[in-house]
């Protein structure tokens, strides 16, 4: 099914790479996406994505050649629908003056059925980005607030610095895991990985090496099975693994062997990942700094991407397969 999604606009390329879990991008705008995706539901995983729509159609974003999509469109409703306009920030076109208030006047003017801007049954939406007007039906809008009760100060388990779980999510999501997979985070910290994986359905397994943090992940991912190892050395068969998403330690707090420098323990660790991992499966990487150079000897980079999180961190995020 062609599906269209509005984006969130909190990552340039997070987003993007995300829809790639459930199907194939064919186009894409600022905050935009067009996608093929076999299984509509499936969807409901994303955790950049704002509203996920079918697809009815795009045009020039113009009222003229919106007025043209929407005659040639005929749609018809027997049940109370809204219309709705969506200018994105920086996307859109500068010969596109028009209001959002009169795109919307042209769907309520120009589908047949009652009209009920208060309680629709239908929700059609006209999003404007760039040099384009797209159009779809609205299936369902991400509920993004449902993130924030899994918040880690609200777990039973807390430590200072950790990943908040709509970013956890979405690594899991561009590692392209289905369910039934299995997702090993070698660097598991208090679980906030795995608890993401759990929820969809993927049998999850971390290891770390500070034995404080396993006891404190057991409290948080109770469906994990966890285990305290050394991540350059794990106990684990040659390519038994399905996919690998995990934050690597940084800074002077994290417990790691004396004898290691980072980049020694990024370069084992990345080599005994390929080794656990599945040909052609993904592992995702976050780091502090850009460890590419590094990564390439080991496997091969698929995507990069960098997500600010202060004024003195940058996750560096790396997509990497063998």
């Amino acid at each position: 099914m062609k599906l269209l999604f509005e984006l969130s606009g909190e990552n340039a390329t997070l987003p993007f790479a995300e829809l790639e879990c459930i199907g194939t991008v064919t186009d894409q705008r600022l905050q935009v996406a067009v996608a093929d995706c076999p299984d509509p539901e499936a969807a409901e995983r994303l955790a950049m994505t704002q509203v996920v729509l079918e697809y009815l159609g795009e045009c020039e974003p113009d009222l003229t050649a919106f007025r043209d999509l929407l005659k040639g469109l005929a749609l018809e409703t027997d049940v109370a629908f809204a219309g709705r306009a969506k200018k994105v920030h920086g996307g859109c076109h500068e010969r596109n003056p028009a209001s959002q208030r009169e795109f919307e006047r042209l769907i309520g003017t120009m589908i047949s059925g009652p009209v009920s801007l208060n309680s629709p049954e239908v929700e059609y939406r006209a999003i404007l980005s760039e040099d384009r007007c797209y159009f779809g039906r609205v299936i369902y809008t991400i509920n993004r607030a449902a993130y924030d009760t899994r918040n880690p100060g609200k777990r039973d388990f807390f430590h200072p610095g950790v990943m908040m779980p709509r970013m956890a999510r979405t690594l899991v999501n561009i590692a392209c895991t289905r369910p039934g997979d299995s997702v090993l985070d070698p660097f598991c910290g208090t679980g906030g990985i795995l608890i993401e994986a759990e929820l969809l359905g993927m049998h999850t397994i971390g290891s770390d090496f500070d034995p404080f943090m396993i006891g404190g992940s057991l409290q948080n991912a109770k469906e994990t099975d966890f285990l305290m190892g050394d991540a350059t050395s794990l106990p684990f068969r040659d390519h038994s693994v399905d996919s690998v998403v995990t934050d690597f330690p940084y800074g002077q707090s994290v417990c790691i062997r004396k004898s290691d420098t980072m980049d020694q323990l990024y370069g084992d660790a990345l080599l005994e990942i390929r080794r656990v991992l599945r040909p052609g499966r993904r592992a995702v990487v976050v780091t502090h700094r850009d460890i590419s150079g590094i990564a390439a000897q080991h496997m091969t980079v698929l995507q990069q991407h960098d997500q600010r999180v202060h004024k003195s961190l940058t996750r560096r995020i790396l997509v990497l397969t063998h």
